[in-house]
């Protein structure tokens, strides 16, 4: 899941193609995101990083995925579930929603703000409730597929 919600952070204020196409590139760059190697990464390693083609070369989102890596560790460190944590938002379960326009599909939930707070708390940061929300529907916290999709009731 961290590596999802760090993937998510990046798209921030860009096209889903973009980031997509680079995804590759940010799993060599970032060791497979293993948050264990790259929450380890220094000043340097991050100006390198900004030399590097393949991916977003934004200082903030560079730093944002150490700095989460190191977030998600310390909550790790501590004996807690990270997943446990994130799909308590959802109450634990899948949340199919029945739409039927996209156009009724939210940006955000009340569920994807008390995420975003629990983690800006945590010391994570590119977490905002919209980043959050399209991380919950990435993952298969809610389903938003609407009623006339085949994919609506396969969750």
């Amino acid at each position: 899941l961290i590596a999802k919600l760090c993937l998510y952070g990046k798209q921030a204020g860009l096209s889903w193609i973009t980031i997509l196409k680079k995804q590759q590139n940010y799993q060599q760059l970032f060791a497979n995101v293993e948050p264990g190697i790259f929450a380890q990464y220094d000043r340097a390693k991050g100006e390198a990083l900004m030399l590097e083609p393949g991916i977003v070369r934004n200082r903030l989102k560079i730093n944002s995925i150490i700095r989460n890596a190191k977030a998600y560790l310390a909550f790790v460190e501590q004996g807690d579930d990270f997943s446990k944590f994130l799909w308590g938002f959802v109450g634990c379960e899948p949340r199919a929603n029945n739409f039927r326009s996209s156009s009724q599909v939210p940006a955000q939930t009340a569920e994807s703000e008390a995420m975003s707070k629990a983690l800006k708390k945590l010391g994570f940061n590119f977490v905002g409730p919209t980043i959050c929300y399209a991380f919950m529907q990435a993952v298969g916290m809610v389903n938003d597929h609407t009623t006339d999709c085949h994919c609506h009731g396969q969750y």
